[in-house]
């Protein structure tokens, strides 16, 4: 399958609106600032989100940190996956987890964080929640969008953690993302991220897309038809 636009209208124009102006007529960095935030927040609360009953699968979240690097670019957290984990080791992912008895995802979302990569926020720091996504590995990960300005240094917890980054939004505004491709085990296109130099995969580049399209440009795109490599169908 050739890549093609996702589910959701595209609108280039609005996109470069958003950034700054680079060298040669080319979108520049998306400068983390409170004009960012307060988007993103009326973005989000504007959002009908999907939902899906867990029925056999096991609630889980994950964190989507909106921050600043050192240029002041506005960037989102995304960690590699420690060797020694027992399930989907080495991956790309953001930190996240189960969400255990009596926990809210947006909790459980700020518990994984400072568990993985030792950052704290409060609740005041949730900007709100994206569309439930269902893995093939038995979970419906909610994915919670954070912001964090004061940042301090973060300590990837070595037992899951292997390396933190900091990506910038802009990185996601390139013309080839995301790729869709399509495999011979389903009939829903496979989404990957062009990215660090690799290929991100769903539900990691799911949720990541999705967060570029409704907290940055408040389109209201689904990924929750978007397709996992078989290999993390496990």
């Amino acid at each position: 399958m050739a890549p093609r636009p996702p589910d959701g209208s595209e609108h280039p124009g609005a996109a470069v609106a958003l950034l700054g102006n680079g060298p040669a007529g080319q979108p520049g960095p998306l400068k983390f600032e409170e004009s960012l935030r307060a988007r993103a927040r009326a973005h989000l609360a504007g959002f009908e989100r999907r939902t899906h009953p867990p029925a056999e699968r096991r609630p889980a979240a994950v964190a989507l940190v909106l921050l600043p690097d050192a240029e002041g670019r506005a960037c989102f957290l995304l960690t590699r996956r420690a060797a020694k984990l027992r399930a989907h080791a080495r991956q790309w992912a953001l930190p996240g987890g189960r969400i255990e008895p009596g926990e809210s995802p947006e909790d459980a979302a700020r518990r994984e964080l400072a568990e993985e990569v030792g950052l704290t926020l409060g609740a005041d720091a949730v900007l709100g929640v994206l569309d439930d996504y269902p893995t093939r590995s038995g979970f419906v990960i909610t994915p919670v969008v954070a912001w964090c300005a004061a940042v301090g240094e973060l300590i990837p917890n070595p037992e899951e953690v292997v390396r933190v980054y900091h990506v910038p939004l802009e990185d996601l505004e390139a013309p080839e993302v995301p790729i869709l491709i399509s495999i011979p085990e389903s009939e829903r296109p496979v989404i990957q991220l062009p990215i660090l130099s690799t290929l991100i995969h769903a539900p990691t580049a799911a949720v990541i897309y999705q967060m570029r399209e409704v907290v940055v440009h408040g389109r209201p795109t689904r990924v929750d038809h978007f397709e996992q490599p078989v290999w993390a169908w496990r």
